[in-house]
């Protein structure tokens, strides 16, 4: 589901290398005005949608979500102008909100918080394949000659309406919880319950709150989150949105340019999936988060410092460098900040938060991507790179903050616990409790 979801938001990059500017007679800007947009409706309602989440269920708001913004963007294709191709995508970015945070909260009710970054890796990594996806479909489809509806319109058509086909299936097969879980059986069940309340949750299905959800707001750490969850993704908006366009520098054809995105996402897809798996394995996420977020930061200053004409095998390399950087963090940020949250209802309200204002960060890179700035677009690397410091800078302080406060606990009660020591239905009391250890 997030495959499509993926597909739909980020293929209007290679629509655009297709010539839809032209054929809907874009003027200056318009192209990037429509892809900043897009991330107002889309940051602001993740929250709401995400409590709509915990309240109705992933079973019905998921499929729900997926279908309506499958079909917006099928209509795309009928776009005959900027005006109405924008209030297409801001539909769309009304109905894509929500998906991810959904999904994220929807996978903390099954899987214990030393399985969730892989897991959330493997969900998330079908992104990554979605832009290698939607650059091999655009590669064949730009192909087609047809004097009466585009490539790019037939990119739109295609993807748009394998997204409604996926989302009438979802309605059939997505549980609520694993309680009711249709592929489960009445052992199973049980033991899906077992699971959650020894490394997850203090409680399991808890009634909708509202008291619950916003309970967390009033602590330092939760604005410490809200800082690091608005410049991670300023890095994975750059590489998802305009890749298309960054080896467009190179040189090459529309064909060659679509089909060249394919390889750096794929390899960010491996990388992804080995990070997450080593932080699942060793309970740290503090500087596994590091370690992508510098891999991306040194791909966006290679490709802000060097001539990519002169030097196409490093400007390339550079893209590889990004990408398998950019989109890790989405992955493990909100599994760290889920691993220390215990109650569903404040996972729910801190997670639609924190995703919305990640979302929202996509403005910043969709503003400096300006058509004056091509084709180096120093000003938007400059300004990834910078969100991309402050973001290690305090994921740095807050690990390092919980390391200590971990060791400070040990040798304030003489023991030696961690995180995974203790059973999460016996940390009422949440921080507070005299067992809680961070995970860190």
């Amino acid at each position: 589901m997030y495959f499509f979801n993926s597909v739909d938001r980020s293929n209007l990059g290679n629509a655009e290398t297709d010539g839809l500017s032209k054929d809907l007679h874009f003027k200056g800007n318009e192209y990037s005005l429509l892809i900043l947009l897009f991330y107002v409706p889309f940051g602001l309602c993740d929250l709401p949608l995400n409590l709509l989440t915990k309240l109705f269920s992933g079973k019905i708001m998921l499929p729900t979500l997926m279908f309506a913004w499958g079909s917006l963007a099928l209509i795309q294709c009928a776009a005959k102008n900027f005006a109405g191709l924008l209030v297409i995508r801001l539909l769309l970015g009304t109905c894509e909100a929500g998906f991810f945070a959904g999904v994220v909260f929807y996978m903390t009710l099954f899987y214990t918080r030393g399985e969730l970054g892989f897991r959330l890796a493997i969900f998330f990594g079908s992104a990554l394949l979605a832009a290698a996806f939607s650059g091999l479909i655009s590669y064949g489809v730009f192909q087609i000659n047809n004097p009466h509806v585009q490539g790019w319109k037939w990119l739109f058509i295609i993807e748009g309406g394998l997204t409604v086909l996926v989302a009438l299936i979802a309605y059939l097969w997505l549980p609520g919880t694993p309680e009711n879980a249709w592929f489960l059986n009445a052992e199973e069940k049980l033991a899906a319950k077992a699971r959650s309340l020894r490394d997850g949750s203090k409680n399991v299905e808890s009634e909708f709150s509202l008291k619950q959800a916003f309970a967390t707001w009033k602590g330092w750490k939760f604005y410490v989150w809200c800082i690091i969850c608005f410049t991670y993704p300023v890095a994975f908006s750059t590489t998802s949105n305009f890749l298309p366009q960054i080896v467009a520098r190179l040189g090459y054809s529309t064909v060659k340019t679509n089909l060249w995105t394919v390889a750096p996402n794929a390899v960010g897809f491996l990388v992804l999936l080995a990070v997450a798996k080593s932080s699942d394995y060793f309970r740290e996420r503090t500087f596994h988060i590091i370690f992508a977020l510098c891999l991306s930061l040194i791909g966006m200053i290679i490709l802000a410092t060097v001539d990519v004409l002169f030097n196409k095998g490093v400007a390339y390399f550079a893209c590889f460098l990004m990408a398998a950087g950019a989109y890790t963090p989405s992955v493990l940020v909100h599994s760290w900040h889920n691993n220390n949250n215990l109650e569903e209802n404040s996972r729910a309200a801190n997670t639609g938060l924190l995703v919305g204002l990640g979302n929202l960060a996509g403005i910043l890179s969709a503003a400096t991507f300006r058509k004056e700035y091509a084709p180096v677009y120093k000003p938007t690397l400059i300004a990834t790179s910078c969100c991309n410091a402050v973001c290690i800078c305090f994921v740095l302080f807050m690990g390092v903050w919980m390391k200590m406060e971990n060791t400070r606990r040990n040798r304030q009660q003489g023991i030696a616990l961690k995180a995974e020591d203790v059973n999460t239905n016996m940390l009422a009391d949440g921080e507070k409790s005299e067992q809680w250890r961070y995970f860190t």
